[in-house]
């Protein structure tokens, strides 16, 4: 199914992809305590009823890779790979830069978090182009 040239299948599965990173990345790899003391805070800071929205940032991410990944019109899962490094990187990690510029954010937690936006945009670009 299309809208707009989008096919939003392939931006579904790219969305799924980024959240199962994710879950793997922060639930499985990294427990609750280092991830608390990467960003800096406590386990009474942290806002558990807040999950449920954890879904919205892959779904807009995928959205925003599939137009990215549209107007580049590159080929192939290198090419959207390719698209999603340079929109993990220009996009996403220079706004989490905020977070450690005027937050509690570690460089530890910086580190993690560019590793984590290149993987994840870099697989959900290739998904999005490869499924053009």
């Amino acid at each position: 199914m299309r809208f707009n040239g989008h096919n939003l299948l392939a931006i579904l599965v790219a969305a799924i992809a980024i959240y199962l990173l994710e879950f793997v990345l922060f639930a499985v790899i990294i427990s609750a305590e280092q991830y608390q003391t990467m960003i800096g805070v406590t386990a009474d800071q942290l806002h558990p009823e807040r999950m449920l929205f954890g879904i919205l940032p892959p779904i807009l991410a995928a959205i925003g890779l599939s137009l990215a990944v549209k107007w580049r019109n590159v080929p192939g899962f290198m090419g959207g790979a390719m698209t999603g490094v340079w929109m993990a990187i220009f996009f996403a990690f220079a706004a989490s830069l905020y977070g450690f510029v005027y937050g509690s954010n570690t460089e530890t937690f910086l580190a993690v978090n560019l590793g984590h936006y290149v993987v994840c945009y870099a697989i959900a670009g290739g998904i999005l182009a490869a499924w053009k």
